[in-house]
């Protein structure tokens, strides 16, 4: 199977952003290279900038830039630009609804051997809180591309939450992402899988071994975290009667947590959250993390099976 890093797309996609848009600029916190960004920078020097080891300023010039008429996509490591630079982003970017795309590579457990420090597992809580902010996790590199032309389209500021490892590609050339709107990648009777960014590929090979032992398991990409499908949560709620989601981050404030105050307000169903169980992350290789918090196809089966079990409560 096919498999790039989101992080790669996105710097793929800038470079052919920059070509049919010339209000787009990049700005880095000289971590071009890691964020490929360098992609833009190489095709389009003057309107790349390089703000150095200073996220606060990054964020700030941003604003600056989209107060000139530009298109800015401000780039660093998820943890940096939602940790660091928080104020700016809330202050001088939401708060006055700047048109300010932050593009946050490196997040979640498949950083990997970097480590806790830099594993950003609240960044989706953090952003969604925000007011005027839309949060998007793509689910492989042909969404990732389409999420930077949408963003760039879209009035206002939007957190892109982007991954360092290889995920396959589910997508071919022919899927039509748009802010918002869930995708429902596969239909099912029983349970529900609501999953987002590199849990989208598990939830589907679960579902799949899930068939093998008559369980029919739907797989919904919910690649907008806000605003949020809750019509699409809602549809598969009452089609399943029992939802499972499936995340690279805490299992407070993210996606869990979204579809989870959908449905006890709409269509109250079990729903059983797998992600990260509000602990920091450790070193190791992205396989070992995943396994050992249990971001796996086999935990998700199970879980599938607890969720349908509670549908007798």
């Amino acid at each position: 199977m096919t498999k790039i890093a989101t992080r790669d797309a996105y710097g793929n996609a800038l470079v052919k952003l920059g070509e049919v848009n010339q209000d787009v600029v990049v700005l880095d916190a000289d971590l071009a290279g890691s964020t490929k960004t360098a992609k833009f920078r190489e095709k389009y020097p003057e309107r790349f900038f390089n703000m150095g080891i200073a996220e606060q300023n990054l964020i700030g010039t941003a604003a600056g830039f989209a107060l000139s008429g530009k298109i800015p996509f401000a780039s660093s490591f998820a943890i940096f630009a939602t940790g660091r630079a928080f104020e700016q982003v809330r202050n001088s970017v939401a708060y006055p609804n700047l048109n300010v795309k932050i593009a946050a590579t490196h997040a979640g457990l498949t950083v990997g051997e970097d480590g806790a420090s830099h594993q950003a597992l609240e960044d989706i809580a953090i952003m969604r809180a925000i007011p005027n902010m839309t949060v998007i996790v793509p689910a492989d590199g042909v969404e990732t591309e389409q999420a930077v032309f949408a963003a760039a389209k879209h009035q206002g500021p939007v957190y892109l939450r982007l991954g360092r490892p290889g995920v396959p590609v589910i997508y071919g050339e022919d899927y039509r992402f748009e802010i918002g709107k869930a995708n429902l990648l596969r239909t099912g009777t029983q349970v529900g899988f609501v999953a987002t960014g590199i849990m989208v590929s598990i939830a589907l090979e679960a579902a799949e071994a899930l068939k093998a032992e008559g369980i029919d398991a739907a797989v919904l990409n919910m690649s907008t975290i806000k605003p949020l499908d809750q019509e699409a949560i809602i549809q598969l709620a009452k089609t399943t009667g029992a939802l499972v989601t499936a995340e690279e981050h805490n299992i407070l404030g993210g996606l869990g947590s979204a579809v989870a105050e959908v449905v006890g307000e709409h269509c109250p169903v079990p729903v059983l959250r797998v992600g990260v169980k509000d602990v920091f992350g450790q070193s190791g290789t992205p396989a070992e993390l995943l396994a050992e918090y249990g971001l796996t196809k086999e935990n998700l089966m199970e879980k599938a099976k607890q969720a349908i079990a509670k549908k007798t409560c």
